[in-house]
């Protein structure tokens, strides 16, 4: 969808951030199971270590905004359950649609 209106974007830029704090939000009780797991302070360091290497590559933790790919970072987002369907009401129908568009082609 290369066509993102005015009023998408603006949205998109003011729930990126709150989007990113909850999903960093929800990491950070995950690390916290992995501290408080039972094994080694050793296995549990390198385990944590392992894990946020790991989400540092989700968009939910750091993603490239700009309206070019907005679309596909929203596709991420969802795909990798950083936001619900639920997170894009406000957005513009043709913008939903073509979000459904290629989930179900996906899916």
């Amino acid at each position: 969808m290369n066509n993102i209106s005015k009023s998408d974007w603006q949205l998109f830029n003011k729930l990126l951030p709150k989007w990113q704090e909850r999903y960093i939000n929800r990491l950070n009780q995950e690390y916290k199971k992995i501290l408080d797991s039972d094994g080694s302070p050793a296995n549990k360091f390198w385990k944590l270590e392992k894990r946020i290497k790991a989400d540092r590559k989700s968009p939910g933790v750091i993603v490239e905004v700009s309206k070019r790919s907005m679309f596909q970072t929203l596709l991420q987002l969802l795909s990798e359950k950083v936001i619900t369907d639920e997170d894009l009401n406000g957005f513009s129908e043709e913008l939903r649609d073509g979000i459904d568009d290629v989930v179900k082609r996906l899916g």
